[in-house]
């Protein structure tokens, strides 16, 4: 296996998008995603990287016609991302101000999170909190 460079995750939730460009403007303009890599002629994104200030990131590229030799048939408006953030309150408000559909208004968890879900204009769920996971034990 081949290490992961400092900083990068090793894990990465992948969409397709309908309007994969207009998908990378809203996460990049309403939640502050970083726009890293697209790759694609036009409309269509072939690849894009959009990574997280706190770590990690997704990918995503437009959604393929019906027939076509797609290794990886992904519908979208079908997933559900979970982010972690440092400021829920700050983010939640730049949500609202965005007109982002709201599913979850912000609250406090029973688990020890703050945080809130919302729907993206492709029709996926994200989940914005600050629960960072429980520790792994010791092996």
């Amino acid at each position: 296996m081949t290490d992961n460079a400092p900083g990068t995750a090793a894990i990465w939730p992948t969409l397709r998008a309908r309007d994969a460009r207009a998908l990378i403007r809203f996460l990049v303009d309403t939640f502050g995603f970083v726009e890293t890599a697209v790759f694609g002629e036009g409309d269509r994104v072939d690849h894009a990287q959009l990574s997280w200030p706190l770590g990690g990131g997704i990918m995503l590229g437009s959604v393929r016609d019906a027939g076509t030799d797609d290794p990886w048939p992904q519908q979208p408006g079908h997933e559900g991302v979970y982010v972690v953030t440092d400021d829920p309150d700050a983010l939640y408000a730049r949500a609202k101000a965005a007109g982002v559909d709201i599913l979850q208004e912000l609250r406090d968890e029973d688990y020890g999170s703050r945080g809130f879900g919302v729907r993206d204009p492709e029709g996926n769920l994200w989940s914005f909190g600050t629960y960072r996971g429980e520790p792994t034990k010791d092996a």
